[in-house]
Order: C-alpha cells, then sequence, then structure tokens
C-alpha cells in the first residue's frame, strides 16, 4: 500500500519496500537517497527517490524486517538500479551509490552526477550543492528544512516526502544545462570518464579509503 501527494508542480508517490511491478520511468532517472546519517558504515538507507523527469516522484521507504519491512528484498527497484540500459543521474553520485551497493547488494551504473559536472565547469564558483544549481541555472529555490531529519521513521511527513522529492524532480533539467556547458567548454568527455569511475570509488569508500587517498602522495 503506497501514498500520492498532490504538489502545485509534482506527484509524489510512496511506497513501501519496493517500486511497483510495471513502473518505467524511462532511459534516464533521476535517483536519489536518504539515510539515518552519512557514515555508510553505521547509518542505514531509510528512502531512495527516483524520477523520470516528468514532474512525478517515486518514494520508496527501505524498511527492514525488524520494523516490518523487508530491508534488502526490492526486486524492482534493485534491476531498475542495475539495469545497464538505464542512466542513473544523481547529485553527488559518490555518496549514493555507495550506499546502494552495501545496502542492497546492487553495482549501479551508468551514471552521471550533476555535482561533478558543475565542479568541472562551474570553476567561477566553488558553490556546487543541489539548492545552489538551481538557484543559479534553473531559477528554483528549493528548501533544505527537512534535510536533518528521522528518515528512519515508521511514518514520513509530507514535508519530509516533499523535500526528498526536490532532490529528484530537477535533475533531468539541471543535467542538460550542465551538458551543455561541458559541450561548450570541451570537457564532456572528461565528465564521462569521472562517471564510468564513480562505482570504484564508492567501492574504495566502503574498503575504507577514503582517507588516505589512494591518489594522494
Amino acid at each position: 500500500m503506497g501514498t500520492t501527494l498532490f504538489m502545485p508542480n509534482a506527484t509524489i508517490h510512496l511506497h513501501r519496500d519496493d517500486l511497483p511491478d510495471g513502473l518505467s520511468l524511462g532511459p534516464v532517472v533521476a535517483i536519489d537517497t536518504e539515510t539515518m546519517g552519512l557514515n555508510p558504515h553505521r547509518d542505514r538507507l531509510c528512502l531512495v527517490q527516483l524520477s523520470g523527469g516528468d514532474g512525478v516522484a517515486h518514494c520508496v521507504q527501505i524498511r527492514p524486517a525488524r520494523l516490518g519491512g523487508r530491508g534488502a528484498d526490492c526486486p524492482n527497484l534493485k534491476a531498475l538500479l542495475a539495469d545497464p540500459a538505464r542512466v542513473k543521474l544523481f547529485h553527488f553520485a559518490r555518496f549514493d551509490v555507495g550506499i546502494l551497493r552495501r545496502e542492497l547488494g546492487v553495482e549501479v551504473a551508468p551514471v552521471r552526477c550533476t555535482k561533478i559536472a558543475s565542479k568541472l565547469v562551474r570553476t567561477y564558483t566553488d558553490r556546487h550543492g543541489l539548492r545552489d544549481l538551481c538557484r543559479e541555472l534553473l531559477g528554483v529555490d528549493i528548501s533544505k528544512q527537512q534535510q536533518s531529519s528521522d528518515w528512519g521513521a515508521a511514518e514520513l511527513t509530507p514535508e519530509q516526502l516533499a523535500y526528498a522529492a526536490s532532490d529528484v524532480l530537477h535533475l533531468h533539467a539541471l543535467w542538460e544545462r550542465l551538458e551543455g556547458m561541458l559541450l561548450r567548454e570541451e570537457r564532456l568527455d572528461l565528465a564521462e570518464a569521472c562517471f564510468r569511475f564513480l562505482p570504484t570509488r564508492a567501492a574504495l569508500d566502503l574498503l575504507g579509503y577514503q582517507e588516505p587517498d589512494l591518489f594522494a602522495h
């Protein structure tokens, strides 16, 4: 059983434990995650948000068995994440790809990351957060008020769902703008090489290689 929340410019569907059978989100799917914290070795995955870029967000609540859910047993979601024919679009993919690998046992690929794209091409600023990108490139101001909230709660609030959805609803439009900038500055090939490396970078993180950095002196 799920819940649907209607917003002025978006529709949000909440699913528990997995995506519904037969759902198609297109060839490029924007994805984000919410966890109990930012330590991938400690903090569990609570929510996976997805959008096909059509103003509709699908939020999958991942409930562990001890809380009445199915945990990593979400075959439809895992099939989408691992599908080599479907591009997965993230903002700061390094963390999301790592937590999905650890919690669901899938290697998420191929991927694109708007944060990496921004750092490669928006060299005139050090502000590469999602809110900064949405404000500058799209003229959209998104709220981060619910960022630090209890994502492990049995019942998520409408405010939490609206925040979670906002993290995926704008990624397609952001990528379109950033891809154009990468092409203009002749850095798209470099960006694609970075994206191909991201699953390996996430695997290194899970093995504890954030520090020391393998690429440091």
